[in-house]
This record gives structure tokens, sequence and C-alpha cells, in this order.
């Protein structure tokens, strides 16, 4: 069984900001991944990333914010709540909410 795409959106804002959501069920949990997701989550502008969350192999759970990309960790909690803080990082980092 192969991983299996869950979600797949990329909307282009009036303002000019991408955001580009994709998730993949994995067939099993794997090191890194023991929710069994993978996940790209994106918010850019101009090519510049305002905020990403993504468990690409061998480091797990972790966003990056800003064009410098900072990066953090990330705790997984559910696939409902990893689309809720990207969504309220989406709106606090792009000056929507102050």
């Amino acid at each position: 069984m192969q991983a299996r795409l869950i979600l797949d959106t990329k909307t282009i804002l009036t303002d000019g900001r991408i955001i580009q959501r994709k998730i993949w069920k994995l067939p099993q949990t794997t090191e890194g991944r023991l929710h069994a997701l993978k996940y790209r989550l994106y918010c850019g502008k101009s090519g510049k990333t305002i905020v990403r969350y993504d468990n690409e192999t061998g480091k797990g759970d972790h966003r990056h914010v800003g064009p410098e990309e900072v990066e953090s960790v990330y705790v997984f909690v559910s696939l409902v709540q990893l689309l809720r803080d990207f969504d309220t990082d989406i709106e606090q980092l792009s000056g929507e909410i102050k």
C-alpha cells in the first residue's frame, strides 16, 4: 500500500499570498511520523515564506517562519489541530490579527 493523498489545495489570495496544503496518509507509522501522516503546509508571498509546516524524513514535525525560515519543533496533537495552528499562524504572521 502506498501513501494516499488526502488533502491537496492551493489558494491564491487577492493580496498575492499563496496557501498550499498537502497531506498524505501513510500505510503505517514511521520514525518521526508516529501519526502516519506526511504533510507540507505553506503560506508565502512573492517567493518568500510567511510560514511553512512539514515533517520531512529525518526531521520530524516542525515549522519554518519568515523569509529567513527560522525553524522550530512542532508538537503534533491531531490533524485538525495542525490545520488550526497553520491557519492561526497565517493570520498572525500576515498581520491579519493584531
